[in-house]
């Protein structure tokens, strides 16, 4: 998920991220109630989860999600977007 999540950082993703990761964390906590039939949500949360958090973490892997990349917009390119409006060096030299 992160792969894609750095793919698409460039653009307003945020809220989309946000909730890809809720609908990825409630498919992830449904196949942990289904390989545990017996198990409440007390149990889940004492189990497989972060103490004191609803953070999913097994075995020192830690669900991070989509929502932990940095969504990057509008990186400064210095004098490197060129405008039809600049002069070109040569144009500027010469005089036409």
């Amino acid at each position: 998920m992160r792969g894609r999540a750095n793919y698409f950082r460039h653009g307003v993703s945020k809220a989309v991220f946000s909730t890809i990761d809720d609908h990825a964390w409630h498919r992830i906590v449904r196949w942990i109630f289904h390989k545990h039939s017996r198990l409440s949500w007390r149990e889940l949360r004492r189990r497989f989860c972060r103490p004191g958090s609803w953070k999913l973490i097994c075995d020192g892997v830690e669900f991070t999600g989509a929502s932990s990349v940095k969504v990057i917009r509008y990186r400064y390119r210095g004098s490197n977007i060129p405008t039809p409006w600049t002069p070109r060096p040569t144009a500027a030299a010469t005089g036409g």
